[in-house]
């Protein structure tokens, strides 16, 4: 109850509430999907069931990072909560966090919020993974002359409905990116894969978070 007080009340706490402060660790902030703005934790979305909040949480973790992590309010706008993390990414950073130790890790809406602060931040140090944030008609075609910086690994799946390779939008082919992964999953579970601790998703996940070399 306590770890799910943390998450629920208070804003960027550390998941691992036994984390140390250290400029060695890497720290991820996680952005979870447009469901959970306007539902409880506990709630059950009635096609893809529950969404898996504090597994996801648990399963990105590992010993030598910190998550940080809240729930949305109702409605956010992505754009002003885009530059909101900006500013605690750059407060990290002035702690002495180096910037390819942070990373921004994003499902669904959470992804495209991420994309939002790729594009406003404009740092190519930045490691980000955007899942199933990626469609044929998204909004994010509407602006032109939107780029991408830093460095992304894109998770996409087969079956879920009017998804793209982001390797195919404008946003990408606008962008100059030095390194960048795509890989699409086959699950079959449309766009519920996002609301599972899937290893398919999480396990790429980590390894980009981790990784020191480019790709």
């Amino acid at each position: 109850m306590f770890l799910r007080l943390i998450i629920l009340y208070l804003s960027f706490l550390p998941f691992a509430t036994n984390a140390q402060n250290s400029t060695q660790k890497k720290y991820i902030f996680f952005l979870h999907n447009k469901f959970l703005e306007e539902h409880q934790l506990n709630a059950y979305h009635p096609k893809y069931g529950p969404a898996a909040y504090t597994a996801i949480l648990e399963k990105l973790q590992s010993t030598n990072s910190v998550i940080l992590s809240e729930k949305r309010k109702p409605g956010t706008d992505p754009k002003i909560y885009a530059k909101k993390l900006i500013l605690k990414i750059d407060s990290l950073h002035n702690y002495g966090v180096p910037y390819d130790h942070i990373s921004i890790v994003g499902t669904s809406q959470g992804g495209y919020i991420a994309q939002y602060i790729s594009y406003y931040a404009k740092n190519p140090d930045l490691k980000f993974v955007f899942i199933g944030s990626s469609f044929k008609n998204d909004s994010m075609n509407e602006d032109r002359k939107f780029q991408l910086y830093g460095k992304i690994l894109s998770i996409n799946e087969k079956t879920d409905v009017g998804a793209e390779p982001l390797s195919r939008q404008l946003r990408f082919k606008n962008s100059d990116l030095k390194s960048f992964k795509e890989i699409t999953l086959n699950t079959g579970l449309e766009h519920g894969f996002l609301f599972r601790a899937l290893d398919e998703w999480i396990i790429p996940a980590k390894e980009w978070i981790n990784r020191d070399k480019d790709l």
